[in-house]
């Protein structure tokens, strides 16, 4: 018995040794696999594997030692965690010994100590005592890459969970380290070791006497200067380095007498990626730099920033010298000074001011720029810097305004005098009187009317600027000067048209500052207005064209631009109201344009609104209503037909009203648009105008009766409203609001009101909650469509109502059409279905169009007759055309011969379509594109002559595009088509021959030197 249990306990042990024996003898990988996986499953112990390595590890032959030692390394790195206190002792002393054995050795012996640095059992003091032995036992830099790297793991490791017993090392783990990392080269090494730098100073381990070394160390790799190898898989960038580098520079005070003078020389050298690595690296100092670090050296740091913005040709190396100069005079400001201590911000903001006050006063020199720049940098660095600078440079800009006289040099100065300006709104003040433009406001608004009254348009666009920001200042600006400064923005927003630029920057103005003086504009602005529209409508009783079209277009814009305040919405709106009224009345001489004009208008009072729930909730209780009265009113029959109320109900007249219900309604809040749809729905399907104003009509309004065509095309204002709901609001009366819309659907008399009907349905729809009524919906439409499609006048509403029917591209009549719809079905929709309008918009629904539909087009188009493959070429174009390109690279081999075949279609639309698809694909898939490039250069040429514009110009920038592909493959095409396209050269249209002079030049310089 005690033979057969001995001869068991043999077996698993004489399969290891078997294992062991084929690693180290048979100098095979896997087994080392297989005895780690048997050692953490339980069939061997770690001790199991050190006896069957026995004698291995102490063969006298220094490979087979390697790989004894290779293999027990192997196992503790997949199995540390199953070693206990005693076993990792051992270990550790046998490893320590083992680092002063043959160089052969030192990897193995690494990745082991590596594997025990992980292990949880270790017991307190081994991290220090391995440290040690591999310091004074180990040349580090003379190991290969991957065993450095491994050494630095090993110090991370203890780092990360021994950090109490390397810091009882005090500076000789420090100093170590230091001579671990002495000479590193790899930048894949390189980032372990400056992050193991940073932590030594981030969590506070002894420096000692060697932070200079601890520089000198690390410092000797700045600036960075590393190019990653081609396909590096390393994916090591130049970037990483500089950030990782950065860091360990800007993360102590104590480095800065060594960094400074080197950031100062760097600075100075030609190197451009030297200059930017170092105004950059101090820019990061400055955050943990006080004045004692500063202090020696401000002088030299401030003259190498000031030259490099006076004389850099760089835009980047100026904006990082600013950039520094800001974060130094922070640095300054935030210092917390001793009674005794010498104020360094206010020395170095005069040599600041010293240096470049002088250029400000030469506005058409090349230093007055970078001279502003840089005080207006360092202004914006604090309060105390701001104040000082500002309380020096005001004064004398003011000075140069009134010395010069040329508009272009006061033109400078303002916008010098802006900068500066601006900067105060970062700032508050407790005590109003310690603002630094108080005893300068006077001067200042002089200054700014003077120029807002001036003939340059140039310096009137810059004074209304200064004018917003002095505006903003809380309490600057008097009544008396606000009074001023509404009656220019008044006189600049009625400028003429050569003064568009000026006229738009005052409405603006006065939009920005209205908000903030509601009572000023009120007082002042508004009654003008009211004043000029009186007089407006009264040239239009007249039918003054001229006046119509400016002045007239311009009080309306002025009126919606003013209506940025509650309570100045309260006035405007009711004007711009009782202007359409006037309208309706047909008390003026009014064209569409005149309507669409006011509709504008209101859409941006609309607009403006949106932040604020209670002004949304005032215009849409006020401007609905209304517009639907006027609507109603204008549809009502009558005997002898108003061409003045007609003119309501245009299509384009239709639209704008569509896009202001559709603005006032997408923003209010779901309680009080339910208050809103019970008013509303019940308008169109019971006639309830009892919420509209001069509500007393004529006849009764149906718009959903057969007899009623003026009235169907109000259906329009519903569908604005209704899909503009949130999605949560019940809408009355649905059941019979869904049919009537079906059937206005289909109906043939009046397209405009069909599509708008089909528009509303499918609204509805997208927000319907799912389930039964949601099955119901749909079904109803499937049947109104299968019924509609089937002959008579209705097939093209029908259509219209729902077009995924594949079917219908052989239909001779709606085949055109139906293609036509893949456009639209692919395209964003931009008045019911709109994430705005609180429509259910999927992401990725193109995708999913394209994976369910596409193959049924192309197998549509191969089975199809002659006469109606251009419908299929069509739909697959529009497709293709909105599809995102990664979607449609990987199927492009299968696709691109049927979109060369759209090429060869006479449909323009079609052409057009094919080009826009295939001008992206030329650029992001050359190489398979380039098998096809014959017949992209016959058919590209073919269409450059096309008698349509966009498709000759479509064209023309694919023949451009073309000149992406591979080189050796275009070259036998380069004559002909040099002489293709000194054809349209000569085209009559200025674009097309833009495009031919681009394409052929490309062309001319395909396969020289350097192209």
């Amino acid at each position: 018995m005690a033979a057969a249990a001995a001869l068991e306990a043999a077996a698993p042990t004489g399969a290891l040794w078997g294992l062991v024996h084929d690693f180290v003898m048979g100098q095979q990988e896997g087994p080392a696999d297989q005895v780690a996986a048997d050692v953490k499953s339980g069939n061997y112990t770690v001790l199991q594997v050190v006896e069957a390595l026995g004698s291995s590890l102490e063969n006298p032959e220094p490979r087979t030692r390697a790989r004894g030692i290779q293999l027990l390394s192997q196992v503790l790195l997949h199995c540390h965690t199953l070693l206990l206190e005693k076993e990792v002792v051992h270990l550790i002393l046998f490893y320590e010994n083992r680092l002063k054995d043959h160089h052969l050795v030192i990897p193995s012996v690494l990745q082991g100590l590596k594997a025990l640095s992980l292990c949880v059992a270790l017991p307190p003091g081994l991290a220090v005592s391995v440290l040690k032995a591999i310091f004074q036992e180990v040349h580090v830099q003379s190991l290969p890459q991957v065993d450095r790297h491994t050494v630095y793991n090993i110090i991370t490791n203890f780092m990360r969970t021994r950090e109490e017993e390397l810091k009882s090392l005090g500076a000789d783990f420090t100093f170590g380290f230091i001579q671990v990392m002495d000479g590193e080269k790899d930048p894949r090494n390189l980032l372990v070791a400056f992050r193991i730098v940073h932590d030594l100073i981030s969590r506070d381990y002894s420096l000692g006497p060697f932070v200079e070394e601890l520089f000198e160390v690390t410092s000797c790799y700045f600036p960075i200067d590393f190019t990653p190898p081609p396909n590096d898989p390393h994916g090591i960038q130049r970037e990483d380095l500089i950030l990782s580098l950065r860091a360990v520079l800007a993360s102590t005070p104590r480095f800065a007498e060594f960094l400074l003078p080197l950031l100062i020389e760097k600075v100075d050298s030609e190197v451009l990626s030297a200059k930017l690595d170092s105004l950059q690296t101090l820019n990061a100092c400055c955050a943990v730099y006080g004045q004692k670090e500063l202090k020696d050296f401000l002088p030299s740091l401030w003259a190498s920033i000031r030259r490099e913005v006076f004389q850099t040709a760089s835009e980047r190396v100026e904006a990082e010298g600013l950039a520094a100069l800001h974060s130094l005079t922070a640095c300054l400001s935030r210092s917390v000074l001793r009674a005794d201590a010498e104020d360094l911000l206010d020395s170095f903001l005069s040599n600041i001011l010293q240096d470049c006050r002088h250029h400000l006063c030469e506005p058409d020199m090349k230093l007055v720029w970078p001279s502003a720049k840089l005080l207006q940098a360092a202004a914006g660095a604090s309060a105390r810097a701001c104040d000082y600078i500002t309380s020096n440079v005001l004064p004398l800009l003011l000075e140069q305004f009134h010395k010069h006289s040329q508009s272009s040099q006061r033109r400078t100065i303002l916008e010098m005098l802006l900068g500066f300006l601006k900067l105060q709104q970062k700032w508050s003040y407790e005590d109003k009187d310690q603002r630094p433009l108080n005893g300068f406001k006077d001067q200042l608004c002089s200054l700014v009317f003077m120029a807002l009254t001036d003939p340059s348009t140039q310096l009137q666009l810059v004074g209304i600027r200064t004018l917003t920001v002095l505006g903003a200042q809380p309490d600057l600006l008097s009544s008396e000067d606000l009074e001023l400064a509404v009656g220019h923005l008044y006189r600049l927003s009625f400028l003429e048209e050569d003064s568009q630029s000026c006229r738009v920057a005052a409405l603006e103005a006065s939009g920005a500052l209205a908000a903030l003086y509601p009572v000023a504009f009120s007082s002042h602005l508004i009654p003008k207005l009211a004043e000029e529209l009186r007089v407006g409508e009264s040239n239009l009783t007249k039918g003054d064209e001229h006046i119509q079209c400016s002045r007239h277009l311009c009080c309306l814009q002025a009126l919606s631009a003013v209506s940025t305040h509650p309570s100045i919405v309260k006035e405007t709106l009711p004007l711009l109201l009782q202007h359409l009224w006037q309208v309706n009345r047909g008390n003026m001489v009014a064209q569409s344009s005149d309507v669409i004009a006011v509709c504008q208008s209101l859409k941006q009072v609309a607009e403006k609104c949106q932040q604020d729930p209670e002004s949304c909730w005032y215009f849409h209780q006020t401007a609905i209503p209304c517009l639907l009265a006027l609507a109603v009113q204008a549809s009502m029959p009558e005997k002898e037909p108003s061409v003045l109320k007609k003119v309501l109900l245009e299509d384009e007249v239709l639209a704008a009203m569509v896009s202001v219900i559709g603005t006032a309604t997408t923003h209010l809040s779901p309680e009080l648009a339910a208050q809103s749809v019970t008013h509303i729905v019940p308008l169109f399907l019971d006639g309830n105008v009892s919420f509209l104003p001069e509500n007393s009509f004529p006849s009764r309004f149906q718009p959903f009766q057969d007899d009623a065509s003026g009235q169907r095309r109000l259906i329009a204002l519903l569908m604005a409203f209704v899909c503009s709901l949130p999605r949560n609001v019940e809408i009355p009366q649905l059941n019979q609001l869904m049919r009537e819309l079906l059937e206005l659907s289909c109906c043939h008399s009046c397209p405009f009101s069909s599509t708008a009907a089909a528009k509303c349905f499918a609204g509805l729809l997208n927000k319907h909650p799912a389930g039964q009524q949601l099955d119901e919906f749909l079904q109803l439409a499937v049947d109104k469509v299968e019924a509609g499609l089937g002959s008579g006048p209705c097939r093209s509403q029908a259509f219209t109502l729902l077009l995924w029917l594949m079917d219908l591209l052989n239909d001779p009549e709606l085949g055109p059409a139906a293609a036509d719809g893949f456009s639209l079905l692919m395209s964003d929709c931009t008045d019911v279905l709109t994430r705005a309008g609180h429509a259910e918009v999927r992401i990725m629904f193109r995708q999913r169009f394209f994976t369910d539909n596409v193959p049924a087009l192309v197998q549509g188009f191969h089975a199809a007759p002659q006469d109606v493959k251009p419908n299929y070429l069509k739909g697959l174009s529009h497709v293709l055309n909105r599809l995102p390109k990664p979607v449609l690279l990987p199927e492009l081999p299968t696709l691109l011969s049927l979109l060369l075949e759209a090429l060869s279609c006479p449909d323009c639309v079609v052409q057009l379509s094919t080009l826009s698809c295939l001008q992206p694909l030329l650029l992001e898939a050359p190489q398979v594109m380039s098998l096809h490039v014959d017949t992209l250069v016959t058919k590209f040429l073919n269409l450059s002559s096309s008698p349509s514009m966009a498709v000759r110009i479509a064209a023309l920038q694919c023949m451009h595009a073309l000149t992406r592909l591979p080189t050796p493959v275009l070259l036998p095409y380069k004559p002909q088509v040099i002489r293709a396209l000194a054809k349209p050269l000569d085209d009559k249209k200025r674009l097309v021959r833009k495009e031919a002079v681009s394409a052929r030049g490309e062309w001319f310089l395909l396969g020289s030197p350097g192209s």
